[in-house]
């Protein structure tokens, strides 16, 4: 449920967390992640397979550390186009990934329909449809995975509502925290941060490392 604060008409002005990134904006970290957006902006003419390797990638994350994460796919790389599920499974587990053989199982199905994630990734659907049908056509991808993978590829309009983004925003008290995170819910918490990123002249995919840099003073992928 949102918080009744956040309709009152001067939150945007008095608001403590936009006071907050209106203040690293004009730090160096405001250059960090426009550089950080332009590298992701430039992965928009990648090959599918390097698209492929961004999906996988975001598989992983789900209830993992990111930066466990990063260091696992940076070690398998291309092995993402390749390896068998047994032996996609066996090198999560001798990297300590946390769900070896269910993320291997659902990476492979992906690989299978690699070509859907073409045609999708192809087509002109606005970010939030492209998300509804990655959604409905790759396990392992929810609405988290689904935004974070766009953003990585160059997609700005789209929010990752993840465990950091929730706990700011809570502590901020601009939502209650939700027991589960429904695609009712998703979208109401999409919407404060459409309207935050609007007072901030800001895309969402840079809201998002703003809200993430508050949370861990790190720029993560």
């Amino acid at each position: 449920m949102l918080t009744d604060f956040y309709h009152g008409p001067l939150f945007f002005i008095m608001s403590d967390l936009i006071r907050s990134i209106e203040q690293l904006k004009k730090t160096n970290i405001n250059g960090t992640i426009k550089e950080r957006i332009r590298q992701f902006e430039n992965k928009r003419t990648q090959s599918i397979e390097e698209n492929f390797k961004d999906l996988c990638f975001c598989i992983m994350t789900a209830n993992c550390s990111a930066e466990k994460c990063l260091e696992i796919y940076e070690t398998i790389d291309d092995g993402f186009l390749y390896l068998s599920e047994e032996e996609l499974s066996l090198k999560f587990r001798e990297l300590g990934y946390r769900f070896p053989k269910k993320r291997a199982e659902y990476i492979i199905e992906a690989r299978n329909s690699m070509d859907i994630l073409e045609t999708l990734l192809s087509s002109n659907l606005e970010a939030k449809l492209l998300r509804e049908q990655l959604v409905r056509h790759f396990r392992g991808i929810g609405y988290k995975e689904g935004s974070h993978f766009l953003r990585n590829i160059g997609f700005k309009n789209v929010a990752i509502i993840d465990s950091h983004v929730i706990d700011l925003l809570v502590k901020y008290n601009l939502i209650s925290r939700p027991n589960t995170l429904t695609r009712n819910r998703y979208m109401e918490i999409e919407e404060i941060c459409e309207k935050i990123a609007a007072e901030l002249n800001l895309t969402l995919a840079e809201l998002d490392f703003y809200f993430l840099y508050l949370e861990i003073k790190k720029i993560l992928r």
